[in-house]
């Protein structure tokens, strides 16, 4: 989405099981599934968390701040519809990141098409053939302008 802000040569995206959420979303609601294997050593990329609110706060005491860091507060700005895909028994991203931004960018008069696929993970494993094909007729159409 970032990208589709600050170029306006991208003419669409395309998103599937993105981590596409506001910030005090992506503090709550995005976790390291648990596979019961033991979690990798505390790098600084596994502290973003902490260091993102020992710095600025938390969303509460910052909202002004978060607002500015999370892609969905520039759904107007986008250079293009979008396209998205997500199966629902997705245990990596929260299948609700991708029916929220749904509903904001409808709220925002944004294009976008939605594709849920049923039990399917984070990878869409059973859906892959038909999400990718989607996926090449959406840029046909709106980068080709192939109907």
């Amino acid at each position: 989405l970032r990208s589709m802000v600050v170029d306006p040569d991208i003419k669409a995206g395309v998103i599937w099981a993105g981590v596409v959420a506001n910030y005090p979303d992506l503090l709550t609601r995005w976790r390291r599934p648990n596979n019961n294997q033991p979690p990798p050593s505390l790098s600084t990329a596994r502290r973003w968390r902490t260091q993102l609110q020992e710095q600025y706060g938390t969303p509460e005491e910052n909202p002004d701040f978060y607002a500015s860091i999370s892609a969905n507060s520039y759904l107007d700005d986008l250079s293009g519809p979008i396209q998205l895909h997500h199966g629902t028994a997705d245990t990596s991203v929260p299948y609700e990141f991708s029916t929220t931004l749904a509903d904001q960018l409808e709220a925002a008069g944004q294009p976008a098409e939605v594709f849920t696929y049923t039990g399917d993970d984070h990878n869409l494993s059973q859906g892959f053939s038909e999400a990718m094909a989607r996926s090449v007729d959406f840029f046909d159409e709106h980068v080709k302008g192939i109907d």
